[in-house]
């Protein structure tokens, strides 16, 4: 899954990037209004984590500006605990609120529940074919037992798993499961198809000629 995270403190901003990179997310980054709505505009993000507190365009303008034009998840913080600014956070198209500071771990779980409810999932385990996706503890499992997957392998099974039954083109999984700051290179998405599929079964991914992939 892939995040826009918009924060002015530096500091702020390098620990949540890194800490979501931990926790097997793509992550771009943005340390200013400006910034973060032109990042938002181009690239169509899984959840984007904002600050209400911005230079330039705060955090409750870009978010006005964004939702003239998409429905990306968003996830709001901000260091005002105020009644007044929480509802015009939500009021302006924010998904969820987060008062400064908090705990990482509740901001995970948040963001997973976005992650799920854009996707139409009501709970965070799949199961496909003898195969449980854990979307919580972000693990899979074959007949019981946890396979071993790379943060990217992860990624591409649970976005093909939460898109089950519709073909994703290459490009759409490169934009979700790469950031900005990666090589894509045109062969890596191959590599990590057949990587899954040597562990999870062949016929686990299947691939539309011509149109991408998906899980049936």
């Amino acid at each position: 899954m892939r995040l826009l995270v918009i924060e002015d403190d530096p500091l702020l901003l390098h620990s949540l990037s890194e800490g979501l990179r931990e926790e097997q997310y793509a992550v771009d980054t943005a340390i200013d209004g400006e910034e973060g709505l032109a990042k938002a505009r181009e690239t169509d993000y899984d959840c984007i984590v904002l600050d209400g507190m911005l230079p330039g365009i705060d955090g409750w303008e870009l978010l006005a500006r964004l939702r003239r034009e998409k429905k990306t998840p968003v996830l709001m913080l901000t260091a005002r605990d105020a009644v007044p600014d929480r509802i015009r956070g939500l009021d302006a198209g924010a998904d969820d609120y987060l008062t400064k500071p908090f705990d990482f771990e509740e901001l995970l779980a948040r963001l997973r529940a976005l992650i799920r409810r854009s996707s139409g999932l009501g709970t965070s385990s799949l199961e496909i074919d003898g195969v449980e996706i854990d979307t919580a503890l972000r693990q899979v499992r074959s007949a019981g037992e946890i396979v071993s997957l790379t943060p990217r392998e992860y990624g591409l099974v649970e976005y093909l798993a939460l898109h089950r039954g519709s073909v994703v083109s290459r490009t759409e999984l490169y934009e979700h499961l790469f950031d900005e700051s990666d090589d894509t290179l045109s062969n890596l998405l191959d590599v990590h198809v057949s990587n899954v599929r040597k562990k999870l079964g062949a016929g686990f991914i299947s691939t539309r000629r011509g149109h991408g992939y998906s899980i049936e």
